[in-house]
């Protein structure tokens, strides 16, 4: 396994595929699951460029606040970017298994599409416990890469790019498990919800589209798929979206809880 490397050209893929219609659709239904209100103080755990910071910041208003933390250091400084001169936002450099926060501080947490990137699950769900107050909320929202669906005229190859994809995450069926752990990190009300995130065309703004690149970049190489190969596939699947044959389908799950005393 090779985890994807948030680096800059990453950071920078990243930043464009946060400004699609889709991913405008997850941050708000991330944004009504955690139910931030006037006054909260708010973690953002896994903030990359700094999305749900700055949207947040303004929901929570001058009273309020908003944490973010994030691992890398080029998804870091476009949130600096994004977030420059809002008074109540801060910022930290730091793994979501040890995060720089104080014990009990904050009213409610999130972590989009992070946790399934680290490899002590456990450890992590721990640290948001911690930095949660008791009753606190918690957002926890990925995705379970077994539930794709992606038409193609040549299934064995979209097997082996999709199952050599498996491998920039730390476990790509974390929703499977994630309930119990929660239970057993001490969070409790813990519920999920999936939603479904689907397309017929490709367009820029769809996830199934959005993803090809970044898909491409990655399997190049790895497990016997050469970059001939891989840009075949992502050819074959700009051919079926100029016949008006595209389809892609897959189930993100938001999962909410909330610390117990």
């Amino acid at each position: 396994m090779s985890q994807l490397v948030f680096d800059e050209r990453l950071a920078a893929q990243l930043e464009t595929l946060y400004r699609t219609r889709d991913v405008l659709r997850r941050r708000r239904l991330v944004r009504e699951a955690l139910q931030a209100g006037p006054g909260d103080r708010v973690l953002d755990v896994g903030c990359g460029p700094g999305f749900y910071v700055d949207e947040l910041a303004g929901q929570v208003g001058p009273t309020g606040s908003v944490t973010g933390v994030d691992a890398s250091p080029q998804s870091l400084a476009l949130a600096r970017r994004r977030t420059e001169g809002l008074d109540n936002v801060t910022l930290h450099l730091a793994d979501a298994t040890a995060l720089p926060v104080p014990d009990g501080v904050f009213d409610a947490a999130l972590s989009v599409q992070v946790l399934e990137y680290v490899t002590d699950v456990d450890a992590a769900l721990a640290e948001l416990r911690r930095a949660l107050r008791p009753g606190g909320r918690l957002v926890i929202w990925d995705v379970d890469w077994s539930t794709v669906s992606w038409h193609s005229t040549d299934p064995a190859r979209m097997a082996r790019v999709l199952a050599a994809w498996d491998g920039h995450l730390a476990d790509p069926h974390l929703p499977r498990t994630l309930a119990p752990r929660l239970r057993a990190a001490g969070f409790t009300g813990v519920a999920a919800e999936g939603h479904a995130f689907a397309t017929a065309e490709l367009t820029p703004d769809a996830y199934g589209a959005a993803i090809v690149p970044l898909i491409e970049q990655y399997v190049t190489g790895r497990d016997g798929i050469t970059g001939d190969e891989a840009a075949a596939w992502s050819a074959e699947l700009g051919e079926l979206g100029r016949r008006g044959e595209f389809f892609f389908a897959c189930v993100q799950f938001c999962f909410t809880a909330t610390r117990s005393p």
